[in-house]
């Protein structure tokens, strides 16, 4: 039988914009009681939007909580009553002005599960035409595009730290559509 974790407690500390933090108090299967630290967070969606030249497009933006610049895939949250198959459309517009003749969804994870709900719904664009969404006022993106074969160089310098585009990468790898890692 699977481990579990019965919550005793919740006390609600902070509730935000994007996340709400809360800690609970649990009882493991052995009795053991003990605290657990937990960020509610609306779910994100975060394309991998591929070109017919075979390039990727990303973004760079400064990233606050990291206090740098970071290169990744586009993504955003998903709106309330939105479908993510609409924010996935909508922020490929908004982030780098293109819109996808095909969007199909390919996986999904928890971006960090030990203290954070997020699930983070990756999907595939491709067919892509310009189209621009108005972007957000809270952001300053540059969208570049970069050659696949040139994805896993970017990895293995370090330029691509972000999680979800090093998902990405990996589920290129594994579908044979990128060159492999070079470490």
């Amino acid at each position: 039988m699977d481990p579990k974790e019965t919550a005793l407690s919740s006390k609600t500390l902070f509730e935000g914009r994007i996340v709400t933090l809360r800690v609970d108090e649990v009882e493991l299967d052995s009795g053991h009681r003990t605290t657990r630290e937990v960020i509610t967070h609306a779910p994100a969606v975060a394309l991998i939007a591929l070109t017919d030249r075979g390039e990727i497009f990303l973004v760079r933006q400064y990233r606050h909580p990291v206090g740098r610049v970071i290169l990744e895939i586009p993504a955003g949250l998903v709106e309330p009553g939105e479908e993510p198959r609409e924010t996935a459309r909508r922020e490929l517009m908004e982030e780098v002005g293109q819109d996808a003749g095909r969007i199909e969804e390919i996986g999904r994870f928890y971006s960090s599960p030990g203290f954070s709900d997020e699930v983070i719904i990756l999907f595939l664009a491709t067919e892509l035409t310009p189209r621009r969404l108005e972007a957000d006022d809270d952001e300053d993106l540059r969208v570049l595009s970069l050659p696949l074969e040139d994805f896993a160089q970017a990895l293995d310098e370090e330029e691509i730290k972000d999680s979800k585009t090093v998902a990405a990468l990996w589920w290129l790898q594994a579908k044979g559509l990128a060159p492999c890692s070079g470490r």
